[in-house]
């Protein structure tokens, strides 16, 4: 070759990319990234959310940035849902997570924006034995066939412990300079990433990686709100709003949604449009939100409203004022929701266990 080769890696922003784009910038390659947003991270929405625990930022740039690489991010969620999520090939992982499909689909996409921008070759944080569903040595194979890019997938962390591909073979990358990671420990990347000088405090090293779809409590929710859709579509505030709360279905048609803290409760309030909306009176409590396509029954509103009074401080009470605003039309606006009337209801308190039942 007689330029610089040229690399495209894949960036999540987590310690194991950010590592693999040190290890190809140590290495005289030209690097440039691509991060994918499915619209299931975690670091969506703790951006979303605000969460002081969490520095609002997109990871994937601030290894780019941390590294002068240039990063592409590629919004996939419409596709990643129709083409990944709702039909995986090779199924799901413990909850909902197609995580073969997924990294197929990605490096797939991965391979069309290579092709683009003239890159040589897609390198990817991956570790061999690292995820039980798509990191053991047969999903690694099935992964680069099915992507389309063979023997031009190069996994730096683990490349030692693997088939020479196309870039080390061809020279382009020094085979011995690359590392033979293996297992769940990430012991040894920390080690490396000391060496190349990263800094450690501030990359995040999330256990079991940033999708939601391996939470258990998220795939429940997802899992309950397309069996009560007839034809699931893709739906972006739906799957915001799964992220938050209590998850609580009186029957097919009502969906209660619970904040529980302040911040939640913050951020329930900007999705008030076309929903019910409850809260206590006279004492602090949650935000509560019930998604209905045709108006509640009086019963359903009790229901509610118990509910309402069980998650706030007013629990210890014989009786609780609960107020709540009914939707608007189809074309309300959220900066009208305010203007709605508010009724108010008096209720006896919930117990816990008569919530139970209802619990997604």
């Amino acid at each position: 070759m007689s330029r610089r080769p040229r690399a495209l890696g894949l960036v999540s922003g987590g310690l194991d990319s950010t590592l693999a784009l040190a290890l190809m910038k140590e290495q005289d390659v030209e690097v440039e990234a691509v991060n994918f947003s499915t619209g299931f991270c975690f670091t969506d929405h703790h951006r979303a959310m605000s969460s002081p625990k969490h520095k609002l930022r997109n990871e994937a740039l601030r290894a780019g940035a941390d590294l002068a690489v240039p990063v592409t991010v590629i919004d996939i969620s419409q596709e990643y849902f129709d083409d990944v999520l709702l039909r995986p090939k090779h199924g799901y992982g413990a909850n909902m997570n197609p995580c073969l499909d997924c990294r197929a689909y990605m490096l797939a996409r991965a391979r069309e924006h290579m092709e683009e921008i003239g890159a040589d070759f897609i390198f990817t944080g991956e570790v061999l034995g690292q995820r039980p569903k798509s990191q053991f040595r047969k999903a690694l194979g099935i992964v680069a066939d099915e992507s389309g890019l063979g023997d031009r997938l190069l996994r730096p962390l683990s490349a030692r412990l693997l088939p020479p591909t196309r870039p080390e073979r061809e020279g382009w990358i020094d085979r011995s300079k690359l590392l033979g990671i293996s297992g769940r420990s990430r012991k040894l990347q920390m080690e490396e990433a000391a060496r190349l000088g990263l800094d450690l405090e501030d990359i995040p090293q999330p256990a079991g990686g940033c999708c939601f779809l391996t939470d258990e409590s998220y795939a429940r929710k997802l899992k309950d709100w397309l069996d009560h859709q007839e034809e699931p579509k893709h739906d972006a505030e739906a799957f915001v709003l799964l992220k938050v709360g209590r998850h609580l279905r009186l029957n097919d048609e009502v969906k209660v949604v619970v904040g529980r803290d302040e911040a939640e409760n913050r951020f329930l309030a900007s999705y008030r449009r076309g929903r019910w909306e409850f809260w206590a009176r006279d004492f602090t409590g949650p935000t509560v939100l019930v998604e209905s396509a045709r108006d509640l029954q009086w019963e359903e509103i009790e229901k509610v409203a118990a509910i309402t009074a069980r998650y706030g401080h007013g629990r210890d009470e014989e009786g609780v004022t609960v107020c709540y605003r009914v939707p608007g039309g189809p074309n309300e606006l959220l900066s009208t929701v305010d203007e709605r009337p508010i009724e108010e209801i008096s209720v006896s308190v919930s117990r816990l266990e008569e919530i139970e039942p209802f619990r997604v």
